[in-house]
């Protein structure tokens, strides 16, 4: 059974991040049921952003830092404290002070977790195993892995909801984790070309190989690419990821949990969701029981 996101703290948090709205005639009316479920569902992806960042930059999650935002839910398994220079260390503290200010389902943060991803996407066991946790260059691959699947399930969410509110605090939302995404890989293409120790495939062979398994799990055309792309593609250069328009690729739930279980399809759980993700979206895909 998936952990409970309660249905009420989602409305407490719609309330809470878009407080002046409320006082509009719009927004007094009652949020739509659907927009519930849109704003529940990624939650899902907040609180594991909230946890890995958390104990990357401090080695201790929201139980210490918000465990009023755990909603009594199981603390995580496997995360510690990344071996990070001062620089990105403080970067990836301020992530997850601004997930902390979003706002817990069962999440699997071990190092084993994040090296089944990146042999998943590599194509082969990686020796030795992977480490988010090991040093800078690695928790920033780490995270490479985690925000951008966000950043487009909130595009896709954002034309389905009704309630003005709600389309304000997703419009928001979609704000940080841009922000987000788009610091990770500027960092990640300073270093595009250094090699990722001890494989011997550089920064840029890692971004390109984990964006070729999103869009492959997702299984719905091309909607992410790494941090270079082939000239007939456009720029060279990625340092944003972006449709031929310029514009950010959307996902839809399906989508995300296909990807975020790690196994293509949205009714099995999996990586980091061992018990599958939480709310009404994400359960009624479940086809799982403990």
């Amino acid at each position: 059974m998936a952990p409970h996101i309660s249905r009420a703290s989602v409305v407490v948090l719609v309330a809470f991040l878009v407080l002046p709205l409320l006082f509009s005639d719009m927004a007094r009316a009652t949020i739509p049921e659907s927009d519930v479920d849109l704003l529940e569902f990624p939650l899902n992806l907040e609180y594991l952003e909230a946890e890995f960042f958390l104990f990357g930059s401090l080695g201790h999650g929201l139980d210490v830092v918000a465990p009023n935002l755990t909603e009594g839910g199981p603390p995580p398994i496997g995360g510690k404290l990344a071996k990070l220079d001062n620089f990105v260390k403080d970067v990836i503290f301020q992530f997850a002070l601004q997930e902390v200010g979003h706002l817990r389902p069962l999440l699997d943060l071990s190092a084993t977790s994040f090296a089944q991803v990146m042999d998943n996407a590599i194509g082969h066991p990686l020796l030795p195993s992977f480490d988010p946790y090991a040093n800078s260059i690695n928790c920033l691959l780490a995270s490479y892995v985690i925000p951008y699947v966000g950043l487009t399930g909130y595009v896709g969410a954002n034309p389905l909801l009704q309630n003005a509110a709600s389309r304000k605090l997703v419009a928001g939302l979609l704000g940080v984790e841009s922000g987000q995404d788009a610091v990770i890989r500027a960092l990640l293409y300073e270093h595009r070309a250094s090699l990722v120790h001890p494989y011997g495939l550089s920064v840029e062979v890692f971004t390109d190989r984990i964006s070729m398994l999103r869009n492959k799990l997702g299984n719905k055309d091309l909607k992410d690419e790494g941090l270079i792309v082939p000239k007939v593609e456009g720029a060279e250069g990625n340092i944003l990821a972006g449709d031929i328009n310029s514009l950010a690729y959307p996902r839809t739930p399906e989508e995300i949990l296909r990807i975020i279980y790690g196994g293509g399809d949205e009714h099995f759980p999996g990586d980091f969701y061992s018990r599958g993700a939480s709310g009404r979206i994400a359960t009624s895909y479940l086809n799982f029981t403990t």
